[in-house]
């Protein structure tokens, strides 16, 4: 699969898998890291959106403990984390200190992708770093999450951070060099598949869940993360991050499976935002707001004139004109109560009105989905 020279992806997941990060000695694989790091900065400079989804902590930690991860209880995996996680976040960052790119580290559970106000906390979180040129450092927070409340693997985990942040590609590094009919460490007819473009039954029942020395996730736990990435928009790749320069290799064509994305991220929620039939309340505009939405912009808090419903920050609520026709559908970034204290109001008063600020939109762009006839 020729996956060109990213140039046609603008922001991009990179998830790094444990085994990647560590030799077969369990020693720090530094040299791989920060020949990834250079690939990662010639993207950087291109204006090309970076965020790192990047496993290890328990596995370092678990040097620390003398134990292997397999051995060890939730309470010692939690401890484990907790040391191996400091010792992860200043590789990433010593490997990026030649550059002057600056890196942040993001601790995510599952709630904080599945909790609707966590969700778009942590959405606006990663955004406000990509804005400032940071490339976000993120991992499970295995310190904290409970059994029930892990991904587990963090495959799903980047295509959740890819589906948050509307990302185009997710590329998931691991010690396989893509998806094949069978598995190939114990079939030796098994067969590469470099394309799968439909992620049905056949294809999961192909999947191998073998055992890695270092990580959590097999074949399936791949897949799945391509279903939820490529079903929001997001293409995906598989390949083998063992190689030198990993990145270099997509670009000359080295061997991937790639899952092309179904459509493209802001098709895939406005569709979504569409079809959307309990909204929660609505908003009136005024003739200019109107104007503004129909020419592509977002929707200002100076342009309503009348909020109706009780609804919390993240709800769907309907656009209405002076005239009550529907407009759209949007995805709020106030509250009822919020939104009604700024009816009216400039974008640089928010602050004055409520103490603070979430956006200076009360619906973004992107979060919101016109009628045909009302563009």
């Amino acid at each position: 699969m020729n996956v060109g020279k990213f140039g046609q992806f603008n922001r991009i997941v990179i998830k790094v898998g444990s085994a990647l990060l560590l030799n077969k000695n369990e020693g720090f694989n530094r040299s791989w890291l920060n020949n990834l790091s250079n690939e990662i900065e010639q993207l950087h400079n291109r204006h090309t959106e970076i965020l790192i989804v990047s496993s290890g902590a328990v596995a370092i930690g678990s040097t620390y403990l003398k134990k292997k991860r397999s051995h060890m209880n939730l309470n010692e995996m939690q401890a484990a984390a907790a040391m191996g996680q400091a010792q992860l976040v200043m590789e990433w960052q010593d490997s990026f200190k030649s550059s002057g790119i600056n890196t942040a580290q993001i601790l995510l559970t599952r709630s904080d992708t599945e909790n609707k106000k966590r969700f778009l906390n942590s959405k606006d979180t990663l955004l406000t770093l990509i804005k400032y040129n940071v490339i976000p450092i993120i991992n499970e927070n295995d310190t904290v999450a409970t059994e029930e409340l892990k991904y587990g693997d963090n495959d799903r985990l980047a295509a959740r951070v890819a589906q948050m942040t509307s990302a185009d590609l997710l590329i998931l590094l691991s010690d396989v060099d893509g998806m094949y009919t069978s598995n190939p460490k114990t079939n030796q007819t098994a067969k590469h598949i470099p394309v799968i473009e439909n992620l049905n039954e056949e294809i999961f029942s192909m999947a191998d869940t073998a055992d890695s020395n270092y990580g959590s996730g097999g074949m399936i736990t791949k897949l799945k993360a391509a279903k939820i990435a490529t079903s929001a928009g997001c293409s995906t790749i598989v390949t083998d991050g063992l190689k030198i320069a990993p990145l270099t290799s997509l670009i000359e064509g080295g061997k991937c499976t790639y899952f092309p994305a179904r459509s493209n991220s802001k098709s895939s929620r406005k569709q979504w935002l569409k079809g959307y039939l309990d909204t929660s309340g609505s908003f009136m505009i005024d003739d200019g707001a109107k104007m503004a939405l129909e020419k592509g912009g977002s929707l200002l808090p100076v342009g309503l004139t009348e909020i109706e419903g009780s609804f919390e920050r993240g709800d769907v609520v309907t656009i209405v004109d002076a005239n009550n026709m529907e407009l759209g559908k949007g995805m709020t970034a106030y509250s009822s109560i919020e939104a009604k204290q700024i009816v009216g109001c400039q974008s640089d008063s928010i602050k004055d009105k409520l103490g603070y600020k979430n956006s200076p939109e009360i619906i973004h762009r992107d979060d919101m989905a016109l009628n045909e006839f009302s563009k």
